[in-house]
């Protein structure tokens, strides 16, 4: 008579054996090829981003700092007189680039974010590309249109520091 052990059915999920399977339950969450390539693209990118904004010399009037890349002065300053919305961007960055937070955050608060955000592309993309983690495809799947609406309140935020600081009211 068989033992009904032995034909009874396996639960579903991982095997107590998976190296006898040949199969290893570390690469079934390992990240796709076309994700880690993609991951690696998104770090190199990001990367020579910040080595851009490192080579610059920040402003010490807090915008103009982009004018170091050939690119005329704002429009909205010399026609208006008043900071556009993304005004000091290239500064903040050269800022945090420097490893400065706080003249980088003074400069423009939403560029600070963005160039920390940046700097965590970086690694968060370089170690999935060279490790395979499901690190990247994680923390992409909690972006959604909360995060947008947020990146966009805080946008108009930083607008409004710069307007209030070229003002001088600060």
């Amino acid at each position: 008579m068989p033992d009904p052990a032995a034909t009874a059915p396996r639960p579903a999920g991982p095997s107590a054996d998976w190296a006898a399977a040949g199969r290893s339950p570390v690469a079934a969450a390992m990240a796709s090829r076309d994700v880690r390539i993609t991951s690696g693209i998104l770090a190199a990118a990001c990367l020579a981003l910040l080595s851009v904004a490192w080579w610059l010399d920040p402003s010490s009037e807090g915008l103009g700092t982009h004018t170091q890349l050939g690119l005329s002065e704002c429009g909205w300053i010399t026609g208006a007189d008043m900071p556009c919305p993304t005004c000091g961007m290239t500064t903040a960055f050269s800022h945090a680039a420097d490893g400065d937070l706080a003249a980088s955050f003074v400069a423009q608060p939403f560029g600070m974010i963005l160039a920390v955000m940046t700097g965590i592309v970086v690694v968060v993309g370089g170690f999935t590309a060279a490790t395979g983690s499901t690190l990247a495809p994680f923390l992409a799947g909690m972006v959604g249109p909360r995060v947008g609406w947020l990146a966009l309140v805080l946008l108009l935020l930083a607008w409004g520091w710069k307007i209030v600081d070229h003002r001088g009211l600060l």
